[in-house]
């Protein structure tokens, strides 16, 4: 099954809540300067993009694994996770939101946020991506 047949046989129309899902996941263990990205006229990879950090390598680990088990007991059953091995950016594939958890100096040297914000497409600020 293709990336697109994935997204739409999930749960297509609620990427809204899966990304309050995610920001609550990540709030509870502590996750810093999360940022949520709204990909949807951009992208077909998903309809967002949310980036954290961890302070260090074994909190990232557990960022991402907690992130995992609470979307799979959530119904989120496509759920991919890569980078657990280093745990210097791991990847959470929930189809129609990617979630980067990286150590503070990983993410400044790939700095995702310049790559995919842009003048006309800012960052979805937490309170409201929330309420929206």
């Amino acid at each position: 099954m293709d990336r697109s047949a994935e997204r739409t046989a999930g749960h297509s129309g609620d990427s809204r809540h899966l990304v309050e899902l995610v920001q609550s996941s990540l709030d509870d263990d502590k996750a810093e300067d999360i940022v949520v990205i709204d990909l949807a006229d951009r992208s077909s990879i998903a309809d967002f993009m949310v980036i954290a950090s961890g302070r260090s390598s074994r909190q990232v680990g557990a960022i991402a694994e907690k992130l995992r088990e609470r979307l799979k007991a959530a119904g989120y059953n496509h759920v991919s996770v890569e980078g657990q091995r280093t745990c210097d950016w791991v990847v959470i594939d929930a189809l129609d939101v990617v979630v980067h958890v990286f150590r503070p100096e990983v993410r400044d040297f790939y700095n995702l946020e310049k790559m995919w914000m842009t003048p006309t497409a800012a960052a979805v600020p937490k309170a409201k991506a929330a309420n929206a």
